[in-house]
């Protein structure tokens, strides 16, 4: 498939996931906090896990609705935690997105609640009174709450702000990202795997592909930081190094850095070969543009 032509399906389903999340993230709620919510989570990011959740469910052909409210959900996990760990408690960041950060555009307090609601909000969306079956959306909840729990995202973060100083080799450092970045990039594929049908091999497969590319994203992402500039990233460049954090560059080195990215890429190719797939492209060009994205 024509890189053109995924470029052009990204360019559609990314203004599909706007709209789904612009239409279901209220800006009605109380005393503002719709208002915070929508700065929080709309007009801007990558929406690389929407992605990964819509090029899984085309990959095994399956249900649009159920596909599409789970790339809202896996976005509002993501944008709650962001506006939970730029707050001052956690990483002390003022710009997100290339714009102000929610605690300082709105208040610690109220981007807190904000981080809240939009967690809640998550599974809700993946709950609706029709349109997609309670097995199914008992499954769809159950991968999500496992990738953004202690299991996953918010240990590997309590992990992270545990290691602030403190020299990790590299296999905590991946246990670290495991948790704290791949366990949602993974339950992404997986939420979009769930929407339609796949064997048991082809489920693993697809497992292994997730986990190699959330490696990958954060080794990109730990390059990025020390080899681009805010303007570009859209957040503070060198943050980490200034915080005195394990990253893949500071314990592996910047060339081993971007070899062992590279890998993880092919790693997650290979995987994604064996699934056999029906419709594998979107899944396998996302891939490439993580490893090879400069912000």
């Amino acid at each position: 498939m024509k890189i053109d032509d995924c470029e052009a399906w990204a360019r559609h389903q990314l203004a599909e996931v706007e709209a789904a999340i612009d239409n279901l993230v209220p800006a009605a709620a109380p005393a503002g906090l719709g208002l915070a919510m929508r700065y929080a989570v709309l007009d801007g990011g990558k929406r690389l896990r929407p992605l990964l959740v819509l090029a899984a469910a085309e990959a095994v052909q399956g249900e649009a609705l159920a596909a599409m409210r789970s790339a809202v959900a896996v976005e509002l996990i993501h944008a709650y935690s962001l506006v939970h760990d730029d707050m001052p408690c956690m990483d002390d960041d003022a710009l997100r997105r290339g714009k102000p950060t929610t605690h300082v555009a709105y208040g610690e307090a109220q981007a807190m609640l904000a981080g809240d609601a939009m967690q809640a909000l998550a599974f809700e969306v993946l709950t609706p009174d029709e349109g997609i079956e309670p097995a199914l959306q008992a499954r769809l909840v159950r991968l999500l709450a496992r990738a953004s729990g202690s299991a996953g995202m918010a240990g590997g973060q309590a992990i992270d702000l545990a290691s602030v100083g403190k020299p990790l080799d590299e296999s905590q450092l991946r246990d670290m990202h495991r948790r704290k970045t791949g366990a949602l990039l993974q339950a992404s594929v997986l939420m979009g795997a769930a929407c339609g049908r796949t064997s048991a091999d082809a489920w693993a497969a697809l497992a292994e592909y997730g986990d190699a590319i959330g490696l990958a994203f954060q080794v990109v992402d730990d390059i990025l930081d020390c080899t681009q500039d805010s303007e570009v990233l859209g957040k503070t460049a060198g943050k980490d190094q200034d915080a005195n954090k394990p990253t893949y560059v500071s314990t592996l080195g910047l060339e081993r850095a971007q070899a062992y990215a590279i890998a993880l890429r092919d790693q997650a190719q290979s995987a994604l070969t064996r699934a056999g797939l029906p419709a594998p492209a979107r899944l396998a060009w996302l891939a490439d543009r993580l490893v090879e994205r400069n912000n």
